[in-house]
């Protein structure tokens, strides 16, 4: 079991996400979190998972010379890839209200890419889960917006919210990863990672 693997080791988690933090937590993987400042930002050619594989690396690349031997750092990000655009966190109400709006009557992606940094090796994993979302109305929108305030959600949504239940008809793929983090992916990854 991972668990026992894990005993002469430690996790470092850079992330200020409650929902990543809280996965951790449910997979039993105690960690320790550190989140450094980081501009997210990355070179227009890149499309898709190229562009999570990018800023999640970029994010690792903040620890550099600070790791320990015995520590693993987990770095990821997340996008709502739509129409050939990645959708990052809304700035505000409007902005939110605009990219559920994007996404509405549609289907989109949801990639999230998981970076794992030793002091020996670096891998990256990502995953795409496919979203088909119903027609919503603007009443809708403007509701959840308001009520819900997804500004530090990619896409400006939350599949376990309230829009998510009345909006989402169907996907393909990883649910975790909708709410933030491929989880059976990093189960594993970690796994073969200690096992080596």
């Amino acid at each position: 079991m991972l668990k026992d693997l894990l005993k002469d080791y430690e996790i470092v988690l850079a992330s200020g996400s409650p929902r990543r933090q809280k996965f951790f937590e449910e997979l039993e993987i105690p960690v320790l979190i550190d989140v450094r400042p980081v501009d997210e930002v990355y070179p227009e050619k890149l499309k898709e998972g190229e562009i999570t594989d990018y800023l999640a690396v970029l994010k690792a690349e903040a620890f550099t010379d600070d790791l320990k031997e015995n520590q693993i750092l987990i770095t990821s990000d997340t996008i709502v890839y739509n129409d050939g655009v990645a959708l990052g966190k809304p700035a505000d109400h409007d902005e939110a209200v605009k990219m559920i709006t994007s996404l509405s009557g549609k289907e989109h992606d949801v990639i999230t890419s998981v970076c794992f940094t030793s002091n020996k090796d670096q891998k990256i994993l990502n995953h795409t889960t496919r979203v088909f979302f119903a027609e919503l109305d603007p009443e809708e929108i403007e509701y959840y917006v308001s009520n819900y305030k997804p500004f530090d959600k990619a896409g400006g949504y939350a599949i376990q919210e309230w829009i998510g239940l009345i909006g989402i008809e169907k996907i393909e793929g990883s649910y975790f990863n909708v709410v933030g983090l491929p989880t059976f992916e990093v189960y594993n990854t970690l796994k073969e990672m200690l096992k080596s």
